[in-house]
């Protein structure tokens, strides 16, 4: 499975556009996997179809020609930028010099982004460029369908990712119960509190080790893992759901890995167990439903048919709900934590390559959340579960 460009080069054709352009830093994904370049602040980049041109600062022009995948790399410079931002200004010099980038390259119309900025936008356009825009993201519907080293990227994370889950289960496992049901562990010869923070930290170290990051994470105990997205903070509670959800990503590849496990320290309330398995059997159930040609819709609906058959509320059976199954079944993962595509009523069809998340769930402040989180790659006849090895157990002792 090798990288190909083939529905941007159907686009440009379609669209009668001579090049699809991007102005952004790599940490937008499209802009990432388009030029193949790392740098934090904005370039510019121009596909043709014939080749791939950047247009770079001096200080980045060494490692642009070195490691981008462009076939041509400029210089700002080269068009008399610093003399032209001194006489018109930084948006004026950049719209202009972009633009003689661009004439450079044969270049009369492009096609952008939806997020292209609105003023270099208009500044190309001000210079005779006819500027379009890409509503159909079409670069990213490109890096939805994974590479071999792509996807052993996602291999390697979703690895550091398992080892960082079974760090923080090895730690609640550790702990103690106290008399008012709050978790302690013993560390440096003093009693402390085991709180979701010190859990997240146990994480993130676990994760550097391994040649991975997060920004953020979360172990959620209680009412807080009634919210899809809370944190979670404080104190870990005996008997009470701790949902821990951790989307890292590997520091060398910028691939992302996604996973989520429920426990319970010592035991949980028979509402908690009951929707534990629910959901064991909704995960299953939408796990039965991947394949090539199947939708993300589809994949979607068999977890709301188990819950539904349950007499949980889902989003489908009501709209309006806040408790029971209030979140799509899941996700691509690759560049971005969150990308194409969706497993969710307007989920595409899926196709080997894809790699997506299953993550069924079931909330209400009332009792708490359980929410369990496989990562898996569509493959020619089915799928393969990257975390298939990593245990799927409520209850920690």
């Amino acid at each position: 499975m090798t990288r190909s460009l083939a529905a941007l080069d159907d686009l440009l054709a379609a669209a009668d556009a001579d090049a699809y352009c991007i102005e952004a830093g790599s940490d937008d994904s499209n802009q990432l996997y388009l030029s193949g370049f790392d740098a934090p602040d904005p370039f510019f980049t121009a596909y043709t179809g014939e080749q791939l041109a950047i247009l770079v600062s001096g200080l980045e022009y060494g490692r642009a020609t070195k490691e981008s995948n462009a076939d041509a790399v400029a210089r700002l410079s080269t068009y008399n930028y610093a003399e032209r931002a001194a006489e018109d200004g930084q948006a004026a010099a950049l719209a202009g010099v972009y633009a003689d980038f661009l004439a450079d390259l044969g270049v009369e119309s492009a096609l952008v982004p939806e997020r292209f900025p609105v003023g270099v936008a208009d500044g190309l356009r001000d210079r005779g460029l006819a500027v379009d825009v890409d509503g159909d993201d079409v670069v990213e519907t490109v890096r939805a369908t994974k590479t071999e080293a792509e996807l052993d990227a996602v291999r390697r994370a979703t690895a550091a990712n398992e080892a960082a889950m079974a760090a923080a289960e090895d730690l609640i496992a550790a702990a103690d119960v106290a008399d008012d049901g709050t978790l302690v562990i013993e560390e440096d010869g003093e009693t402390t509190s085991l709180t979701s923070e010190r859990v997240k930290e146990e994480i993130e170290v676990t994760l550097l080790r391994h040649g991975c990051a997060l920004d953020e994470t979360i172990v959620a105990c209680g009412a807080d893992a009634a919210d899809p997205h809370d944190r979670g903070s404080g104190p870990l509670r005996a008997g009470e759901s701790v949902i821990i959800d951790i989307f890292p990503r590997e520091k060398a590849s910028k691939y992302h890995s996604d996973m989520t496990r429920t426990f319970a320290k010592g035991g949980a309330s028979d509402a908690i167990g009951e929707w534990f398995a629910l959901t064991e059997e909704a995960l299953e159930a939408a796990l039965d439903a991947v394949e090539p040609g199947a939708t993300g819709a589809e994949v979607h609906a068999a977890v709301c048919d188990v819950y539904e058959d349950a007499d949980h509320p889902t989003l489908r059976s009501d709209p309006d709900t806040e408790t029971g199954f209030i979140h799509s079944t899941g996700h691509g993962v690759g560049l971005d934590v969150h990308e194409r595509p969706g497993l969710n009523p307007r989920g595409e069809e899926l196709e080997p390559g894809h790699v997506i998340t299953v993550e069924p769930g079931l909330y209400d402040p009332e009792v708490g959340g359980v929410r369990i989180e496989d990562i898996v790659i569509v493959t020619e006849d089915g799928y393969e579960n990257l975390t298939a090895d990593s245990p799927v157990e409520l209850v920690v002792q």
